[in-house]
C-alpha cells in the first residue's frame, strides 16, 4: 500500500468510528464506549456548534428547542441516547444519529455522563 492509500484508509476508518461504526468489542466503561462509537467527536469538553457538552450536564436544567426546560436526570439522558430527536436542546438541530445499543451499553453511557457532574 502506498503512503497516500494508507492515509486514506486510516481516515476512512476514523470517519466510520466517529459516525457510529461498530466498535468491534465490548467497552470497559462508558468513557471507552463513548470514544469507540464516536460520541466524543461531537460531545466535547465544551459545547460546540455541533453538540452540547456532557461536562456538568447531569442534574442541570436544559432548555429545549420548543422553549421548555427539563432536568438532565438519568431518565432524560437515557431518552436522549435512545430517541435523540425527541428533546432537541435549544440551539442545536436534530443532528445526532440513532445508535443500536443494548441496555448494558446505554447504562454505561448514562453512568459515564452522570459521572461528569452537574
Amino acid at each position: 500500500m502506498t503512503t497516500m492509500t494508507t492515509k486514506w484508509a486510516v481516515l476512512a476508518i476514523a470517519v466510520l468510528v466517529a459516525c457510529g461504526g461498530e466498535s468491534g468489542g465490548e467497552a470497559q466503561d462508558g468513557g471507552d464506549l463513548a470514544a469507540d462509537i464516536g460520541c466524543l467527536s461531537c460531545h466535547t469538553a465544551e459545547s460546540t456548534a455541533v453538540a452540547p457538552t456532557w461536562n456538568g450536564l447531569f442534574g442541570s436544567e436544559v432548555e429545549l428547542e420548543d422553549g421548555s426546560t427539563v432536568v438532565a436526570d438519568s431518565e432524560y439522558i437515557r431518552r436522549s441516547i435512545l430517541e435523540p430527536h425527541a428533546d432537541i436542546v435549544a440551539g442545536y438541530g436534530p443532528t445526532m444519529p440513532m445508535f443500536r445499543l443494548d441496555e448494558t451499553e446505554v447504562d454505561l453511557l448514562v453512568t459515564y455522563i452522570e459521572g461528569l457532574g452537574g
